[in-house]
Formats: structure tokens, sequence, C-alpha cells
């Protein structure tokens, strides 16, 4: 419920001003991160994402602890009535969804990140409900708050049709926000309050079977972080600097500025995905720089106060690892520079992708 996020910002805008170029630092020094118990607390910038797919329960929870989410709430979207009761939609006869929304800070997460976490979630070739729930109540929907999520929503449900990730068509509409009503208390943070019931209706409603079917699942299984004395052994030492202790490389010679190859790049601690080449862009900061990474679950988005400023640090989760820092210069449609260190990663080419384990990966690429 209203669960908000921990990334403190303060005066966000000097970060971008006092380093337009900055990749990385010698010396990181994190802030306290800080739980603001009211959305309207936060300092930063935050906008608004709404989305339906199915039981908001499981909706929700995927959202909850990513950094730049400021709040994730259940309630319900898209009718006429106002403020409905939880039993007078599930009924059916009100004409809302089960929806979320989410208030995020686009400086540090954007829209696009969102959806890409949103369609991994539900089953959005079902028209008549979501998995055993079934009713128009229980559909999916893009609500979107202006012409840029409308757009970026429509692109991404297009990458998807023509990847052909799903069997069927994808029948989820996109539909202009018209208003939002919060679910009872007891539904926030269902995930939470009662784990063992909402983990057996994931299951059993056969929701994470077909996540499991479509998207890579249990990823932190799969790429763990070596000991010290394995990265080490495994590591130049410029790699293990930066990795490790947030050093610097140098701008313009470093392995990954130039490369125009297409294929993903990984954690060199952990081989998880991080980044696709399809998201690359010249930014010209002598940097590899990205719009977006494949998956914003599989980084961490710590504050930076190193240097006497406040900037955004991105680290691999799976990693443990430092990756470079995040600026709110980019391009459209993130308007984000992921600002990465060649040395915190490897390229892997799309004709090597299947061989070395990331075949799930190359629709990314198409």
């Amino acid at each position: 419920m209203k669960k908000v996020n921990k990334i403190l910002l303060m005066v966000l805008f000097s970060l971008f001003s006092l380093a337009p170029f900055s990749c990385s630092s010698s010396e990181n020094k994190q802030e306290e991160k800080i739980n603001y118990t009211n959305p309207e607390d936060y300092p930063g910038k935050k906008a608004l994402a709404t989305f339906a797919g199915g039981c908001f329960w499981c909706i929700e929870a995927p959202f909850e602890g990513i950094d730049g989410v400021i709040a994730v709430i259940s309630g319900y979207s898209g009718g006429k009535e106002k403020n409905p009761t939880y039993e007078e939609v599930s009924s059916g006869k009100t004409g809302h969804r089960e929806a979320v929304q989410i208030t995020f800070d686009p400086d540090i997460i954007s829209y696009s990140e969102l959806l890409d976490i949103f369609w991994q979630q539900f089953d959005p070739t079902d028209d008549g409900g979501s998995f055993y729930d079934r009713g128009f109540q229980y559909s999916s929907a893009v609500f979107y708050h202006d012409n840029t999520q409308r757009n970026e929503a429509q692109r991404s449900l297009t990458k998807l049709e023509e990847a052909k990730v799903f069997d069927k068509p994808i029948v989820t509409p996109i539909i202009k926000y018209s208003n939002f009503y919060p679910a009872e208390e007891y539904h926030q943070d269902y995930y939470l309050k009662n784990p063992s019931e909402y983990y057996a209706y994931r299951r059993g409603s056969g929701r994470d079977a077909f996540i499991a079917k479509h998207w890579p699942v249990d990823l932190e299984k799969k790429y763990t972080k070596p000991s010290d004395a394995e990265l080490k052994k495994r590591l130049t030492k410029l790699q293990y600097d930066v990795t490790m202790h947030e050093a610097t490389e140098r701008a313009f010679a470093n392995k990954y500025n130039d490369n125009k190859e297409t294929g993903i790049y990984v954690c060199i601690v952990s081989g998880a995905p991080l980044f696709s080449s399809k998201d690359k862009y010249e930014s010209y900061s002598g940097w590899p720089s990205f719009v977006k990474p494949i998956d914003a679950r599989l980084i961490d988005k710590p504050t930076d106060s190193s240097y006497g400023m406040v900037r955004v640090e991105v680290r691999s989760k799976l990693g443990d690892s430092h990756l470079g820092h995040v600026f709110n210069d980019g391009p459209d449609p993130t308007n984000l520079r992921y600002c990465m260190n060649s040395a915190a990663m490897r390229f892997i080419p799309k004709k090597e992708m299947e061989k070395e384990g990331y075949g799930a990966w190359l629709w990314l690429l198409d």
C-alpha cells in the first residue's frame, strides 16, 4: 500500500548540471536511503503510470522495491462510477478494471522501463479476463496519461507483436486515462500481508506458469556474484577496480564506446543481462550510453554523493557491482542516459547469444 521507495534525490537537477558528461567516480559515497510515508513528501519529479493486468495484487508486487518507483497502489480504473467498492467492481456491474497506479520519478526510471516490466506479468492475449479470474473487471489495459505514454505504449506493444513473443495476438487496449480509485486498505501490499495466500493464488491461477513459459525467471539463481578471490583472478585490474571500487575508466578510450555491433551487454561480474545494442546511442560523452536497461529489476540506483555532487549510481543488482550513472539528458522516449563503464560489462554478439545461454533475449534485437 502506498509504499514509497527509497531514493534520496535532494536537488536532482544539480547532479546533471554539475557533471553533464561524467560517468563514474573513483570514490563512491552512498547516502542512507529514505522511505517516504507519503508520496507528496518526495522531493524529486513525479509522474503516474496506470496499468491493468488482472488481479491487482499480482500487478502491484512486481513494481515494489524498484528504485525510481515512489509508490504503487492497487485500485480501480476506467469506469464511470465514483468511489466503487471491491464488491461492486468484482461483481462486474461497474465499468472499472482492477488496476495499479504507480508514482515514479522519470529522472530515475522511465515509463518505457515500467512498460517492459508490465508486459511480463500477465497474458495480454486474453480479452475475457486474466487466468481464472473471468470478466471485464479482470481484463488488461494500459491507461495512458499523455501522448508520450500513448506512443510509447503502442511502440512497446508493436515490438512484442513483431517479435512474436506470444502465440496469439495481443488484445490489451491502450486507453486514455480517466480516473483511479484506491482499493480498500486490506488489498494494499497483499503480497506482504498474506504471502501464503498470495503465492498460492499466483501458482493456482496459472499466472506463474504462463510467465515462466514466455519470460526468463529465477535469474538470481543463474547469475550470481563470485567470491572476491575468484573475481581478482578472473577480472583485469581495471575491471575489478571499476566494479568493486567504483573506479573511473578513461572517456573515449574504452572498449565499447564505439561498438556498433548488434548484441547485448551483460554484467562482467555475474553475467546478468543489462543492456541491448538496440538501446545504445552516441551521447558524445566518451562512454557507452543507453536509453534504458533490458530489465529495471536487474539494476539498483542508489544515491552517490561523491565529489560534492548528488548523482544516481547504476549498479548490477545480481553482481552487486558498479556500472556507471544515469542522467536525465538523454533522447526520447526515455530522456535518460545510462552512462556505463565498458569495464563493467561484457558484450555478446547476437550470433553468439544462443550458444552462451542468452537466447531468451534475442527477440530484443529483431
